[in-house]
């Protein structure tokens, strides 16, 4: 029986998997309206989750509508809490209290959606 020398066929090799490429700084917004429970913490979770994951490079900007409503037409929030990731492009948002870390990780392009 003859045996081929030729390599896998197209398609079928081994396939890397493709790693997210770590941005080198967050420019974060945080949309609150006022100090409740839940823009509380949301700033929480938001922090903790930027103090493990990206060691410095980031700056949170936490805008109060109740003083300052004009603020939300800029970024078109229509709930709050939202978070608007300026940085690294493209631009995204996220509502709640941002306690699905999977998510904001994803969103902040720290992970890879599953």
């Amino acid at each position: 029986m003859a045996t081929s020398k030729r390599g896998p066929r197209p398609g079928t090799g081994v396939r890397k998997k493709k790693t997210a490429k770590t941005p080198e700084s967050w420019k974060l917004r945080l949309y609150v309206a006022g100090q409740t429970a839940k823009s509380i913490r949301a700033f929480a979770n938001l922090k903790a989750l930027c103090d493990t994951h990206m060691n410095g490079r980031y700056q949170i900007e936490v805008i109060d509508l109740l003083e300052h409503p004009d603020l939300a037409r800029g970024d078109q929030i229509v709930a709050v809490p939202t978070l608007v990731i300026n940085l690294p492009k493209p631009v995204r948002q996220i509502i709640g209290d941002l306690s699905d870390t999977d998510k904001v990780l994803v969103g902040l392009a720290l992970q890879q959606v599953v």
